[in-house]
Parts: C-alpha cells; structure tokens; sequence
C-alpha cells in the first residue's frame, strides 16, 4: 500500500511541477527584459472579470429604483453618475492591470508626456462639455421638455447627455448642441419658472375709433382663444398715437410656448374677423404729398 501511495506522491509532484511551469511559461521570451508569463494573463482576467461584477452591482445601487419608476430628469442624474463612477473604475483597473504584467504606469506617462500634452489640447473642447454636462445634470438648469433659445435657436429639450444635448426646433429638426454651449453663452429658459410663458401681439386701428370698444373686443378675443391662460389675466394696453394707427398691445399668458407663432396668427384671425364685424378698420400707413408749384416772375 505504501508503494502505491509513494508512486501517487510522486506523480502528484510531477503533475503540480508540469502546471507549474504551463503558468510560468514566457509568452515574449524573444524581448529582452520584459516577460509576459500565462499566468499573468490569468490575472488580467480575473482583474477585469472583478471589474465588470464591481460595475453590475454599482449600477443596480445607483440607478435602484429602476427606470420606469424615476422622473427622466432624475434618472438621467443617476445615470450620469454611474457613468461618472464607471470611468474611475476602469481607470484604477485599467492601472492595476497594466501594473500586474510589469508596466509601471509612472514610466507610461513620463515617456509618452508630449504625447499626452498633445491629446489634452485635442480634447480641452470634448473635456469642457463634459463637465458642463455633469453641470446641468445635477444643477438642473435646464430640463428635459424645456423651451430654451440659445445661439438664436429656439427649441424643445429633448436630451441631455454627459457631452451634448438634443433639441427639437419648432420645424421639427434635431440639434445636437454641446453642453459647453449651454454654460458660457447666453442661454434664454422659456419655461424655467412658470408652466406659462408671456407674450404680446400688436394691433392698429383707424384714428376715430372707438377706444373702449375696440379694447373690449380685443379682450373678447383672447378670452375665446383656448391655449391662452386666464390666470394671469390677458390684457389689453394702448400702446401709441402711431403716423397711421391707432396702436394697441396684447399682453397674454399662455403654456404652448414651443408652438405660440401658430397661437398668434389664429388670434389675429380672430381679430380681424372681429373687427371687421364691428366695422372697424385696420389702416394701411398713408402719407400726403403737397406739391408747390412756383411761378415765373
């Protein structure tokens, strides 16, 4: 029995020594000081195979409750700091392994510093939209669904993203916008305070009319427009002796921002109807022309 036994242990040493040196094995025994052993490559694995787990779980944590139950807006945020935190992962990661088959990092980034200098200036644009994205996301500047003009583009959110953000202008055309855009220029909200946004529309009637009448009609006019709110309360102001005209102002509320050109017209439609109903009429500008004659002396 103890033969046995002694042929198994020396079998056993044989098979452990053969794995061994598989593990040990010099995949780059050609190069010259530098060596890349199977066994390193193992815990290349092992090291991204971790790092892909450490980022399953990080994403259930962060980004629980799912989807569906958080507001876009908030999701968005959680979502961007899971990409925030995905990033530093992989770079210490990335490190690690690197550091794991014998490259030292520090070596890396003095040999390759002219390089790098050059790349940075490549990407200052790409890293300053970045951060702006992560600026908006959680300072909540501007929102998902939001009336904003910038660069004198008018739209509807309808993105934001870590780099750059979808709108959607009122021809239905899609804009992709860097963020950076949103952070150093002048940025107009439509719809940053209120649901309803305020506008005004102007109206000239002909000298002789009768003021009170035509400010009644005008009311009447926006009272029977639907999109127009009536809290704040729309109303008329007479805005001026004008050359031709008598001239007055709209001022109303209403919450169809994104669409108010298309409120506009229908309410000088019915203005017009309105007021020719009451046969008051919107003059055209006129002008007089006196012509001297001078005689011979």
């Amino acid at each position: 029995m103890q033969f046995f036994l002694d042929i198994l242990n020396i079998e056993s040493s044989k098979s452990f020594e053969t794995f061994n040196d598989i593990l040990g094995y010099d995949l780059l025994s050609s190069v010259e000081n530098y060596s890349l052993k199977i066994i390193d490559i193992g815990v290349l694995l092992i090291i991204f195979g971790i790092t892909l787990v450490v980022l399953k779980l990080l994403k259930r944590i962060i980004e629980n409750p799912p989807k569906k139950q958080l507001e876009q807006e908030e999701f968005k945020r959680r979502h961007s700091i899971y990409l925030l935190v995905k990033y530093f992962v992989w770079v210490i990661s990335i490190v690690i392994m690197l550091d794991s088959v014998g490259i030292k990092v520090s070596v890396l980034l003095a040999g390759s510093a002219a390089l790098l200098v050059g790349v940075g200036m490549g990407l200052q644009n790409i890293f300053a939209d970045f951060v702006s994205g992560v600026f908006l996301l959680f300072e909540g500047t501007i929102k998902v669904k939001e009336i904003i003009e910038v660069d004198g583009i008018i739209g509807q959110v309808e993105e934001i993203n870590l780099r750059n953000s979808k709108l959607i202008t009122r021809e239905n055309v899609t804009i992709i916008i860097p963020n950076s855009k949103f952070v150093t220029e002048k940025v107009i909200n439509w719809s940053h305070n209120h649901g309803s946004v305020r506008f005004m529309v102007d109206i000239g009637v002909a000298y002789g009319s009768d003021v009170e009448e035509v400010i009644e009609i005008l009311q009447s006019c926006m009272a029977n427009m639907q999109e127009i709110e009536q809290s704040p309360q729309p109303f008329v102001r007479f805005k001026n002796f004008g050359d031709s005209s008598l001239d007055f102002e709209l001022i109303f509320w209403t919450r169809q921002a994104f669409t108010v050109d298309n409120l506009k017209s229908n309410l000088r439609i019915e203005i017009y109807k309105s007021l020719a109903k009451h046969n008051i009429s919107i003059p055209f500008p006129q002008r007089d022309l006196h012509i001297i004659s001078k005689t011979d002396a």
